[in-house]
């Protein structure tokens, strides 16, 4: 089974974390299931950006982002080149290393 390795992230996960998961598992469903709270206001159905992660390792074993997703990203606060939507981002059999980003569209909204 890959291994998920979460970044820390000073709110989230503030010491990081490394998962046994299953492949076929959205990033976002298997940071749910091990206790980490990614935010996913949309509940996981494409329709927003604060699911938004940066894959820094295993990028090559995730299926490409379909167009929804895509349009979606290019909304997200902090986009860069590895950047997904977990609740998208679908685990293959590659372990994967990901970044919470420190901030979601929500949260900048929020605070001006």
């Amino acid at each position: 089974m890959p291994i998920l390795t979460i970044m820390p992230h000073e709110e989230i996960c503030p010491q990081g974390k490394t998962i046994e998961v299953e492949s076929g598992v959205s990033i976002c469903d298997a940071a749910l299931m091990n206790d980490v709270d990614i935010e996913h206001a949309c509940e996981k159905s494409c329709a927003c950006t604060t699911c938004h992660v940066y894959v820094r390792e295993g990028m090559d074993s995730l299926a490409e982002a379909e167009e929804n997703e895509e349009d979606y990203l290019d909304k997200a606060w902090g986009l860069e080149p590895d950047s997904r939507l977990s609740c998208q981002a679908i685990i293959g059999n590659e372990d994967l290393v990901i970044e919470i980003p420190k901030y979601t569209i929500n949260m900048v909204s929020e605070n001006h």
